[in-house]
């Protein structure tokens, strides 16, 4: 079915699952096109809070009888073919589709959609391009897997022809997009239990990258995404801190650690300085590529400065809870080897007496495949807490557990539970220290639990 010309044709359309983070934007955007939404979740939340703020119907659990009324039924990936609405629709020849492919029909009603693709960045990258479009007055669209403090939430609606989003390339959902201009931050192995191996996932960017129409926005340093674009005949453009990049970072120097400093070349010119407040070499990648991006989209030097000089950062990424005693709590969505290895020399970098590194390992398959490199990156800290692995949406058959990555790492304590993981870190960190949780799941309750203990043993001194 053609889905681009079915919304041209309908008015009414209903959300399954319209609380998450990746529906509650594509709603947001739907409805300020004038379309009649109504949503069904499990859970109140704040996403959900905003939909009903818009005076947007949303139901409670999920019934048949939701779906009255619609033309088009959109689910999120969670919602099996069991789901009562979605037998409904099935059953009264109601259109369903899922959320990827409907990005992919809202991103083609702009006519500059903006893809941020990459095995690591996306969501940072994704920010601060928003962040400086929208603060150098271009108004666009945007779409972004976490919360961006200058816009209060994890999308934004604007009235321009310019669409900002991720793309992400687990089960090839960003095969669904048809981007003017996609942005490669870096390709790694991950996902290896639906790639198999990085060739197959060069394949797949390989695909991702064909089907944009305009620019190729790509790291000129990192040689996997080179390898996957080099038969690619579009237009590109490369950003690094190699002489071959068409916009490259120079002069980079650290203030204490925490603030990353350069000057931006473009072509041999000096366009700007650029002064971050996110720390880390990964980040100074992000802002290159996001500089590129909006500076082939028409931002000056001066806009892309100003704008990046205030980006705070993201939701889960090196998100400081605060400093209870003396002693800072952070957390951060790191999940991949080679995510932890750039946090965390971010992080031993920062002047900090101590680094306690708590790691929640996120799946079996990933574990088990990359446990060396966990290993290598888990030794960088000062002393690493490896709690349970979280299965996420699989079994054990790895036969893997937190012991297994644990005898690889000299200074590891293995600890089961976040209430186990409080405990010990509360009665060990001292005051300069940092305490930094780490993982793709749900350890930011473990960085909650850690900052409140603190918090009530300062005040109870």
């Amino acid at each position: 079915m053609d889905y681009d010309s079915l919304l041209d044709r309908i008015k009414r359309i209903h959300f399954i699952g319209i609380g998450g983070s990746g529906m509650c934007p594509l709603a947001e955007i739907l409805r300020s096109e004038g379309f009649e939404l109504s949503g069904s979740d499990m859970n109140e939340g704040e996403t959900l809070d905003r939909i009903k703020s818009y005076g947007i119907p949303v139901f409670m659990g999920h019934r048949a009888q939701n779906i009255e009324g619609a033309e088009l039924v959109v689910y999120s990936a969670a919602v099996k073919a069991e789901n009562p609405e979605r037998k409904a629709a099935v059953e009264k020849g109601i259109p369903c589709i899922e959320r990827s492919v409907m990005l992919g029909v809202v991103t083609r009603r702009y006519k500059r959609s903006i893809a941020v693709s990459g095995t690591h960045g996306k969501t940072t990258t994704t920010a601060m391009l928003s962040q400086v479009l929208i603060g150098s007055g271009f108004d666009p669209s945007a779409i972004i897997g976490g919360k961006l403090p200058f816009i209060g939430g994890n999308s934004y609606v604007g009235q321009s022809d310019i669409i900002v989003c991720e793309a992400c390339e687990y089960v090839d959902t960003f095969l669904q997009l048809n981007p003017f201009i996609s942005i490669i931050l870096n390709i790694d192995a991950d996902h290896l239990d639906y790639f198999k191996n990085l060739e197959n996932i060069k394949k797949s960017f390989n695909k991702f990258a064909k089907q944009t129409t305009g620019l190729l926005v790509i790291n000129g340093d990192d040689k996997n995404t080179l390898d996957a674009v080099k038969d690619v005949d579009i237009k590109k453009l490369t950003y690094g801190f190699g002489e071959n990049c068409d916009y490259r970072a120079i002069n980079i120097s650290a203030d204490k650690g925490v603030h990353e400093q350069f000057d931006l070349i473009f072509r041999g010119e000096k366009l700007t300085s650029i002064k971050l407040i996110v720390p880390g070499k990964h980040n100074v990648y992000n802002a290159l590529a996001a500089a590129a991006a909006a500076h082939y989209i028409g931002a000056t030097p001066n806009e892309i400065s100003e704008n990046l000089q205030k980006f705070g950062g993201v939701h889960r990424r090196f998100e400081i809870l605060g400093t209870p005693d003396g002693i800072t709590v952070a957390d951060d969505f790191a999940h991949h080897p080679t995510e932890l290895t750039a946090t965390l020399n971010a992080a031993m970098n920062m002047g900090f007496k101590k680094v306690w590194a708590v790691f929640q390992p996120h799946t079996f398959s990933r574990t088990a495949m990359l446990l060396d490199d966990f290993a290598e990156a888990l030794k960088i800290p000062d002393v690493a807490i490896i709690s349970e692995i979280l299965p996420v949406r699989e079994t054990n058959t790895y036969n893997i557990y937190s012991a297994d990555l644990g005898t690889k790492v000299p200074n590891s304590v293995c600890l089961d539970t976040f209430e186990e993981i409080t405990d010990y870190v509360c009665k060990n960190a001292q005051e300069g220290d940092l305490i930094l949780t780490m993982g793709g799941g749900n350890v930011y309750v473990c960085a909650n639990m850690i900052f409140k203990q603190l918090k009530y043993m300062e005040e109870n001194k």
